[in-house]
């Protein structure tokens, strides 16, 4: 599960899907797709063609929020959804956060449903992998694929890669430990 932000307001809000048509996606995709989870490195329509595997694209937040910066009610708000998904992935591996506030909001589930104390155990970073118990799927934090941290260099294409081949690493283990007798 790959965890965002929010819909862009020119990208998935307009696209209907999440990071589809924006220079995020762009980025994002081209990453999945040299990783093995996306059929092709890019997205521009729902209707495109790409398909996932062995992933699936979410975020915190359900809607458009106005600079990047959802209120506190839309998150309350949009939990449930993100709470729902989770609960529906029975064989889920490893959670993708993509950015502080997607990381934030996936542990505070956690943390609500006690099963951890508190997010201050669990430091953002990028590519920063956290096992908390053997039964929950292992959290990786990376930075968001946004323009403003791709165009600044602190996130490149090779770091966002690394955060999926370390994704597929952990998947690919998982699957082959339920082979062994």
């Amino acid at each position: 599960m790959i965890i965002g932000l929010a819909p862009a307001a020119h990208g998935g809000n307009r696209t209907g899907r999440v990071f589809t048509g924006d220079r995020s996606g762009d980025f994002l995709y081209r990453a999945l797709y040299e990783t093995g989870f996306a059929s092709q490195p890019e997205s521009i329509s729902r209707d495109d063609g790409l398909t996932l595997a062995d992933a699936y694209i979410t975020a915190a937040v359900r809607c458009a929020p106005p600079d990047n910066k959802p209120l506190p009610e839309e998150f309350r708000n949009c939990r449930p959804y993100l709470e729902r998904e989770l609960d529906l992935m029975k064989t889920l591996r490893v959670v993708v956060a993509l950015g502080k506030i997607a990381f934030d909001a996936y542990l505070g589930i956690l943390r609500d449903r006690g099963v951890i104390r508190s997010r201050s155990a669990y430091l953002f970073g990028h590519n920063r992998e956290h096992r908390m118990r053997d039964d929950l799927p292992v959290l990786i934090a990376s930075y968001h694929p946004s323009q403003q941290n791709t165009s600044t260099g602190k996130l490149t294409a090779e770091m966002l890669r690394e955060v999926f081949e370390r994704a597929r690493r952990i998947i690919e283990s998982a699957n082959s430990s339920h082979l062994l007798p």
